[in-house]
């Protein structure tokens, strides 16, 4: 798989994140992508090869490797950081969708622009962002949850009991370097909580900051209001002349 390309094209979203945007990029590529690329695929290199059971009978090793391993850790986590980095496409997709209108805005108005920014993070742009947040912590957060369910808790046993056909008894199984593998496996379930935690603040920081803005928009239309008496004689007299002719509708009914 081409990481590297995959990073090219993630790292253009850079521009248009917060700074805890930035922050989540940076942990997914530095302490997912490069640990998942250069070490994590040696130490599981070996996995099938190095799984050893105290029988000879054909086809047991086979079977408990398969029961024990439902599906091998590399590959669920290759899945997940692909499932995990495709929403940030979501924000490049409608950045490029606006950038596109606008030229074309431009070209019909004598060099007008439609947004000022393509980038900024208004409108549905603002909304597509925060989806693409929970997608991303949903994401991680149903990995993480699968791994658990799988190998029941982040463990890796030394010693395993199988005793499934055509092994004649149970036997004990054993997997190479399992607490280096176990090791690898907490950093990579760590890191994974930790951006899942990265894209809850962000959430808070793009929630709180619409709301502040928001606030701030009222206090300042209630104190132009005030600085303004003629626009508060006009809305009163407005009112009135509503209110009056709400009466003479209800006296002609």
């Amino acid at each position: 798989m081409n990481w590297s390309g995959l990073e090219n094209l993630l790292s253009g979203v850079n521009k248009y994140s917060t700074a805890f945007g930035r922050i989540w990029l940076s942990m997914v590529f530095v302490f997912r992508v490069m640990v998942f690329v250069v070490a994590a695929q040696r130490v599981w290199g070996d996995e099938s090869k190095d799984f050893v059971c105290n029988t000879k009978q054909p086809g047991c090793n086979n079977v408990c490797y398969d029961h024990i391993f439902p599906i091998s850790h590399i590959r669920l986590w290759a899945l997940q950081l692909i499932f995990v980095t495709c929403p940030s496409l979501m924000v490049m997709a409608h950045v490029k969708y606006r950038e596109g209108k606008d030229r074309k805005y431009m070209a019909g108005h004598q060099g007008s622009h439609l947004y000022a920014n393509p980038g900024k993070k208004r409108g549905g742009l603002w909304w597509t962002y925060l989806v693409s947040l929970v997608f991303k912590a949903g994401f991680d957060t149903s990995f993480l949850y699968i791994l658990y369910r799988i190998y029941h808790g982040y463990d890796l046993p030394k010693l395993s009991k199988c005793s499934l056909a055509p092994c004649p008894n149970t036997v004990d199984c054993f997997i190479s370097r399992p607490t280096e593998k176990k090791i690898f496996m907490l950093f990579m379930v760590v890191s994974s909580a930790i951006c899942i935690l990265m894209c809850i603040l962000e959430m808070i920081y793009l929630i709180g900051k619409r709301i502040l803005k928001m606030i701030n928009i009222r206090n300042e239309n209630q104190r132009y209001r005030r600085a303004d008496p003629t626009l508060a004689e006009s809305q009163l007299s407005l009112s009135k002349r509503e209110k009056t002719e709400g009466r003479q509708k209800t006296t002609l009914l």
